[in-house]
């Protein structure tokens, strides 16, 4: 079998047995570790990313509320209105 899988900062995996969760200790060092790794975004990187996603939600939006009047349509066709 393979040595412990090890992070970028060191921190090794848990080592408990099988099917038993990984020590509350453990999990919080590994938690720290990861979120040294996180990069802040720069104020105009948070602005794109957040025009990217109303735009997309928007266009998103607009297609379901097209297949929405379009089902609408339809209904009213077949079942009359």
């Amino acid at each position: 079998m393979a040595n412990p899988a090890h992070d970028t900062e060191g921190v090794a995996r848990s080592q408990s047995g099988a099917g038993q969760p990984p020590r509350p200790a453990t999990f919080v060092a590994q938690v720290m570790a990861e979120l040294r790794k996180v990069v802040q975004p720069t104020r105009q990187e948070l602005i794109t990313y957040t025009l990217v996603v109303l735009l997309f939600v928007s266009v998103v939006m607009g297609f379901v509320f097209g297949l929405d009047q379009l089902f609408r349509w339809v209904m009213g066709l077949v079942f009359g209105a």
